[in-house]
């Protein structure tokens, strides 16, 4: 268990990150402006679909005023700040990768929203925080590289209050045939715990959550997938400054290519749900 927890942390490590971002920044004339989740969505929203995806979970899981807020693995807090900002709700994010956190407490920072996000460096398999404490879990895009799934759920629900929503966005089997690596949850099989779908919510079931929406968004994320790579190919059209290749370095896009191809020929897919705690 250490030596895996061990390799996703080398996996998405960078030392150098909130100097990277700086930077970025910068390059891209915002160093004295205060940054919307907007003008952040395309280095922040670290999941398939983006923004779009995080707009529809928090719809679906009714995130509301005041709520309290845990995001598993929230990396550089994207969804946390979008859902302070739309909701006026309060974010704690944790992260395994201490330079994620401190990225992402940066980030908060420029976009003024200190006094309703806070980041924490802490294991999703062992959170440190009371039972009952928050209204809503939230994860995008984390649970893939996870091989303990009940005590990660385990643990979600202990920190839930009843009637507290978990609300899910997460890379699943498809067809089972082997993937195209790397993708950006791992650079080969040794980081790899998708599980198939029916088997996502049998552990959930088992936790003792009750499904309140379970959506399969495969198809959304190829569409998206085909709008990027038309945009790519658009004469005059040129990359972003700010984009998800900051955080994971020059290899993020042969890992973007694979996750495309993978959803492309099934061989991965998409889930969106929503789970309650009884």
């Amino acid at each position: 268990m250490v030596e895996r927890t061990a390799a996703v942390v080398e996996h998405y490590g960078r030392d150098d990150l909130r100097e990277r971002l700086s930077s970025a920044l910068r390059t891209a004339g915002l160093s004295g402006q205060v940054l919307s989740p907007m003008i952040l969505a395309p280095l922040d929203q670290f999941h398939v679909r983006g923004l779009a995806a995080t707009k529809e979970l928090a719809e679906a899981a009714r995130v509301g005023p005041g709520a309290m807020v845990l995001d598993v693995g929230s990396g550089l807090g994207g969804p946390s700040r979008y859902l302070a900002a739309t909701y006026g709700c309060h974010v704690t994010g944790i992260d395994l990768n201490a330079s994620f956190v401190e990225a992402a407490t940066y980030l908060a920072e420029r976009a003024g929203f200190v006094d309703q996000v806070a980041y924490e460096c802490a294991d999703a398999l062992a959170l440190p925080y009371d039972d009952g404490r928050f209204d809503i879990a939230w994860t995008q895009h984390v649970a893939m590289n996870i091989e303990d799934r009940a005590r990660l759920y385990g643990e979600v629900k202990r920190v839930l209050r009843p009637g507290g929503r978990f609300a899910v966005y997460d890379v699943v089997v498809g067809s089972g045939e082997a993937l195209h690596f790397p993708v950006p949850w791992a650079r080969n099989p040794k980081t790899n715990f998708l599980l198939t779908p029916d088997a996502m919510r049998t552990v959930l079931e088992q936790t003792g959550f009750r499904i309140v929406s379970w959506l399969d968004r495969t198809e959304n994320g190829i569409g998206w997938f085909d709008e990027q790579r038309n945009a790519q190919a658009t004469p005059g059209v040129l990359p972003g400054v700010l984009g998800l290749h900051i955080a994971m370095g020059p290899d993020f896009s042969s890992m973007s290519a694979n996750l495309g191809r993978n959803l492309r020929e099934r061989r991965i897919g998409l889930i969106q749900a929503v789970l309650e705690k009884p």
